[in-house]
């Protein structure tokens, strides 16, 4: 009946083999980021179609990198989204976690153990490792400077910026000190980067207010504005051209002399509306021709053109002005504060704008010495930042390398002893994909994966926070040694991977319509032999 339902070109899989085929396809996904797990986890090459190059670590940039076709594969990628906006690090440890769980699916499945069980299995045991999670953690107080700059260091380790990893740890914490409002910390709106090619990793510093590369479009532009009104324009502030075509018929000079006097003060009406308003410094997203530049000159106005929308964002943020699409209804209410607007004595092409009313606005200005180097720093920034503020915001950490998750595994198998039933096959099987995080850990260090983990399972009865010493390959107190995680990455990354399990479990039939080839036709009639009028 189904063949008379479906249409005949509709690829289907059912039963066991669609579920073996999800499988394989979630496990290569991890399989490609597992060897970047770790501190001494390797870099990926990522090359586009325009040969640009991407270098990096990141599991959520090499998700986000890659072109993936598979829907399934496309599933787990999104558990690497949900982990990153969720708690801005742990992509990796999540996306592997996922692959561990499956891959301990299809031995379940193998020796008879149905889909539905080991799904009701699994989500026990993530429940009860989110309480272990949970009690195993430790609280601290936003003013703990130390252990912020320790989540921010082992979130840093393991990055090509990992030579200047204090002073890049050191201006996280500060930064999240300086934005927070409340105890509420907003990094995405709060914290702007900029990238200069120039110097070394060292020289990147964090500035109050904002900077862009932008300056004034004349010189004899004020360069340095105490209490700026600024003004920003989402317009171009040139001659408008008439929407329809039009002849104008002149028969003497003195006509056209007229007519073009006219137009100045026609467009001369617009920019006054600007400087009517009070506005000592107008930022446009678009262009500002030169009569424009002109007459902010003559007003003593600083004016720069062409900002792109994120600065523009940031700045009305900030400042509090609006955007003005129509110069014509600007007024003193649309305008935004800032306490100083001033070039940079040393690199004339940043400006500052510094002091604002009712915002925690700060930059961090990366340099590097090529495009690659301050493209990597940025991504640690990005997890960085997010780390500390997750710990900030939440007051709990756990210990790293490996301990956690140690700690989890062991708890879980006395757990699943006291369950009767095949779920406690699927509690055991949860507990050995956690363990897979430490195992590929000591794997990505050169160290031999079973010994590792017999030494810390060993230690931990005797070591409550007892993980690998990526040095040396013995057991160590990660706490005492400064190697924390925030609680909030370890139990989001256990949610993302049985969510993801549960889903990939859950199919026993995929429907695929196969890709339609575009019908052949006679040269004549191809598209690409039509002009741009519609004729042959």
């Amino acid at each position: 009946m189904a063949g008379l339902i479906v249409n005949p070109g509709t690829q289907r899989t059912t039963g066991r083999d669609a579920l073996s085929m999800n499988i394989a396809a979630a496990k290569a996904v991890a399989s490609i980021v597992k060897t970047t797990l770790g501190p001494k986890g390797m870099d990926k090459m990522m090359v586009n179609v325009m040969g640009d190059i991407t270098l990096t670590n990141d599991g959520a940039t090499i998700l986000q990198e890659m072109e993936i076709e598979n829907p399934t594969a496309k599933m787990v990628v999104e558990v690497a989204k949900t982990q990153e906006s969720m708690t801005g690090d742990g992509t990796t440890s999540a996306v592997v976690m996922a692959g561990a769980l499956l891959e301990q699916t299809d031995e379940l499945i193998d020796i008879g153990v149905h889909p539905t069980v080991i799904v009701k299995g699994y989500s026990m045991a993530a429940e009860k490792a989110l309480q272990v999670l949970k009690d195993y953690s430790i609280e601290i107080t936003k003013d703990n400077r130390e252990i912020l700059e320790k989540i921010a260091l082992t979130s840093i380790t393991g990055k090509a910026s990992q030579i200047a990893r204090e002073q890049l740890a050191k201006i996280c914490v500060d930064a999240i000190y300086a934005i927070a409002d409340d105890g509420d910390v907003d990094v995405d709106n709060n914290i702007t980067i900029v990238k200069e090619i120039g110097g070394s990793i060292d020289d990147t510093n964090l500035i109050e207010g904002i900077v862009i590369k932008k300056e004034a479009l004349h010189p004899d532009m004020p360069s340095h504005i105490k209490g700026a009104k600024i003004a920003l324009i989402d317009t171009d502030l040139t001659f408008e051209k008439t929407s329809t075509k039009s002849k104008l018929y002149i028969d003497r000079a003195d006509q056209l002399l007229d007519f073009k006097e006219k137009e100045k003060e026609n467009f001369r009406e617009q920019v006054q509306f600007i400087i009517d308003s009070g506005a000592n410094v107008v930022f446009c997203s678009k262009n500002i021709d030169d009569y424009a530049v002109h007459y902010f000159k003559e007003a003593n106005i600083f004016a720069s053109r062409r900002l792109n929308e994120e600065n523009m964002r940031v700045l009305s943020r900030s400042t509090g002005a609006r955007l003005i699409r129509n110069v014509s209804e600007i007024t003193a209410d649309d305008l935004g504060y800032a306490e100083v607007v001033e070039k940079d004595d040393l690199n004339e092409e940043n400006l500052y704008i510094k002091g604002f009313k009712n915002a925690k606005t700060m930059t961090i200005q990366i340099r590097g010495g090529t495009e690659h180097v301050t493209n990597s720093v940025e991504r640690v920034f990005d997890d960085a930042l997010h780390v500390v503020k997750t710990v900030f915001e939440d007051g709990t950490i756990v210990p790293g390398g490996g301990a956690s998750e140690i700690e989890v595994a062991q708890k879980l198998r006395t757990y699943a002893a006291s369950i009767q039933g095949r779920e406690q096959l699927a509690i055991n099987a949860f507990a050995d994909a956690v363990e897979d995080i430490p195992k590929t850990i000591a794997d990505n260090c050169g160290f031999d994966t079973i010994d590792t983990i017999l030494k810390m399972r060993a230690s931990h009865g005797s070591v409550k926070y007892a993980g690998l010493n990526i040095e040396t390959g013995d057991v160590a107190d990660m706490i005492e040694k400064g190697i924390v995680d925030p609680l909030r990455v370890k139990t989001q990354a256990i949610k993302s991977a049985t969510e993801v399990c549960t889903m990939v479990l859950r199919v026993d039939d995929m429907l695929k319509a196969r890709e339609k080839q575009m019908m052949d036709v006679a040269p004549e009639h191809n598209i690409h032999n039509y002009d741009s009028t519609g004729m042959m």
